[in-house]
């Protein structure tokens, strides 16, 4: 039996309500599609968000914690994973993604990024007014404008990989 696709969810801690609620409907259409949804963990911004919109409709939601306790944890994950890596997690986050989204953030969500490029995982960009980095040779990254479009980009990729 072949596993859940885990679909990595990036962004910021920090980010307007419009964000937030694109976060949360991305959340809510990836664990209709019975993908697992991993993220940084945080009770906070875009984690908080796409952790509460999966958790709305049964899905299952991922936290790679920073920390080693849950106290700044999102009450809506399912696997909590304390790490105690603080930024180090970013690594954990990226690799244990089959794709990952970004939304908008900052230093954080830029190195997990980074991190997608640098470990070829398909990412796509969502809610970004200017894209973060430079296309150029990357055909790992696409910007992409509506959770209808990430969700099928990402049944097409998924249907390479098989």
């Amino acid at each position: 039996m072949r596993r859940s696709p885990i679909i990595g969810v990036m962004g910021g801690s920090q980010v307007p309500s419009d964000i937030e609620q694109l976060a949360r409907e991305l959340g809510q259409a990836l664990a209709n599609e019975g993908w697992i949804v991993l993220n940084g963990g945080r009770d906070a911004g875009v984690m908080a968000a796409v952790s509460a919109g999966a958790a709305s409709v049964g899905g299952t939601v991922i936290g790679i914690l920073p920390d080693k306790d849950l106290s700044r944890a999102s009450p809506d994950l399912t696997i909590p994973i304390r790490t105690g890596l603080g930024d180090g997690r970013n690594v954990l986050n990226i690799l244990s993604s089959d794709i990952v989204v970004a939304l908008p953030g900052s230093a954080g969500t830029l190195s997990e990024i980074a991190l997608a490029l640098k470990h070829q995982k398909p990412l796509l960009l969502l809610g970004w007014m200017t894209s973060p980095i430079a296309f150029s040779g990357e055909d790992t990254v696409e910007s992409l404008h509506s959770v209808h479009q990430i969700v099928e980009r990402i049944r097409e990729l998924l249907s390479a990989q098989n």
